[in-house]
């Protein structure tokens, strides 16, 4: 930043697919089984809160389609039809749910075929698992009448039931950018893993006592923090975060900030004991930044993978929706790896918060969701210093937890996006052109930011609980998938 005018800094920055897209359970494979029977097979639910796999009668003796891959995710189970001549085959019977699944994919219904003979029975449908600790949920499919040689056909199974996917082992938000194309090139969060697999440190405490420190691990793969390991160390002392570990394998980790123009003496860590919540009943702490009061920024300078140049990129991150301020800048995202304002258009980061002095007004009264792409936290393509324009349609988000995302693709483009992190769909506040002059093409650097500007501008507040930045610019159809994953992340629940 740069004083331009008494009382007045100006930004300066460093270095550094709706539902329809989520992952559905399949069915389990087959185990052993003696194929010389009359009987159906029975299949159990595949992976977790899955329905039943195809149960074909005819022939097959009984054999068991075991459970899946993670976790209790539910059971459900289809009967097919025995061989055998005879009547018009009925309807099979419809698989139940399992018990809470802790996780697992979505519940998809098994489809049914009847025996090869005159009675068979359709198949039913299973029954998703009940709802878990957090992912994404969808419905199941329906269940296929089956049909006899010597009858005519059953009637189809009823519907799969809808089964919330848990947190471990569920697809996270970064294996669902990964199966879109955009993989996540730095996943970052206090919360939870982002990866369904991934089951490493998400950050570091440090000790004031004797400056000692601790890795925060997963409570299993996929789930979220135990911080049961954090209480126990930071027990009668105060406890800083150290390093914020990036879950990608860039290892693209964020600690405290150097030296930059607004921060002469660098950053500070955040106190591990601030910024608690909930997230599906489990404690958990956020980074908890406060403007100018305490320093708090994180960076990295050297990364791996980053978008630079006009390179195409998004992000998001999910933050307490009650704490922001109108100052700059609490920031997620790509920035400048001098530490100083090196120009429009060499940052591009997420901002929260209700700033109107680099990016005019948006509607209502914000906080607002907005694009810094240095000397402006853009709402619109209107902004910049002390500009009076209005954005109307990038509206205040009103919520307890908020999701902001920027999209920025190679050219003359960029795109915001926000909503409730609680409930509920993204709403795009802006999509349309760049702002003017110097802002397209993009200068990238490559650096990335937490809770600052690229030139260390430490105005802003807030709380970070996750975020993730990838390589490419994703569909709306996956932007809608993150934001759904969230939601059922369970987030002050």
């Amino acid at each position: 930043m740069q004083h331009t005018a008494p009382g007045f800094r100006k930004t300066f920055r460093i270095a550094g697919p709706i539902f329809a897209a989520m992952i559905v359970g399949c069915g389990g494979a087959d185990t052993g089984g003696d194929e010389s029977g009359s009987g159906g097979r029975v299949a159990t639910g595949g992976m977790v809160g899955s329905g039943g796999e195809t149960a074909s009668g005819g022939n097959g003796g009984m054999k068991a389609a075991a459970g899946g891959i993670f976790g209790s995710g539910g059971i459900g189970t289809a009967t097919g039809g025995s061989a055998g001549g005879g009547a018009t085959g009925g309807s099979g019977p419809t698989g139940s749910g399992g018990a809470t699944a802790t996780g697992g994919h979505l519940g998809s219904g098994g489809s049914g075929n009847g025996g090869a003979g005159a009675s068979g029975s359709g198949g039913g449908a299973g029954s998703g698992a009940a709802a878990g600790a957090g992912g994404t949920s969808g419905g199941g499919t329906s269940g296929v009448g089956g049909k006899g040689s010597g009858g005519t056909s059953g009637s189809g199974g009823a519907a799969g039931t809808a089964g919330a996917a848990g947190a471990s082992g569920a697809p996270g938000p970064c294996d669902i950018y990964q199966s879109a194309g955009t993989p996540c090139v730095a996943a970052h969060s206090t919360v939870r893993a982002l990866y369904s697999a991934y089951k490493g440190a998400l950050y570091q405490v440090r000790r004031a006592s004797d400056s000692s420190t601790k890795d925060v691990p997963v409570l299993s793969a996929g789930g979220f923090a135990d911080v049961s390991v954090q209480n126990a160390f930071c027990s009668g002392t105060k406890c800083t975060i150290s390093i914020l570990y990036d879950q990608s394998t860039n290892h693209n980790h964020l600690i405290k900030s150097g030296v930059a123009h607004w921060l002469a003496n660098g950053g500070t860590e955040a106190d591990a004991a601030a910024g608690q919540s909930t997230v599906s009943g489990h404690t958990v702490h956020g980074i908890y930044v406060t403007g100018y009061s305490t320093n708090v920024a994180y960076r990295n300078n050297s990364t791996t993978g980053i978008a630079k140049g006009d390179q195409a990129e998004a992000m998001y991150m999910v933050v307490d929706g009650k704490r922001y301020s109108d100052q700059c800048c609490f920031d997620y995202g790509n920035a400048e790896t001098t530490g100083v304002d090196d120009g429009n258009g060499t940052m591009e980061a997420v901002y929260w918060g209700s700033d109107t002095t680099w990016g005019g007004k948006g509607g209502g009264n914000g906080p607002w969701v907005a694009a810094d792409l240095e000397n402006g936290m853009f709402k619109s393509n209107q902004g910049g210093w002390q500009t009076t324009s209005t954005s109307p349609n990038d509206k205040s988000v009103v919520a307890a937890f908020a999701t902001a995302m920027l999209k920025g693709p190679s050219g003359n483009h960029f795109t915001l996006k926000a909503a409730d992190a609680q409930s509920g769909t993204l709403t795009t506040m802006w999509d349309g052109v760049r702002p003017s002059p110097g802002y397209s093409p993009k200068k990238l650097e490559g650096a990335i930011i937490l809770g600052t500007g690229g030139d260390g501008s430490n105005g802003g507040t807030g709380t970070f609980f996750e975020g993730a930045m990838t390589s490419g610019n994703p569909s709306d159809a996956t932007d809608a998938a993150i934001q759904a994953n969230i939601v059922a992340a369970g987030y002050g629940r």
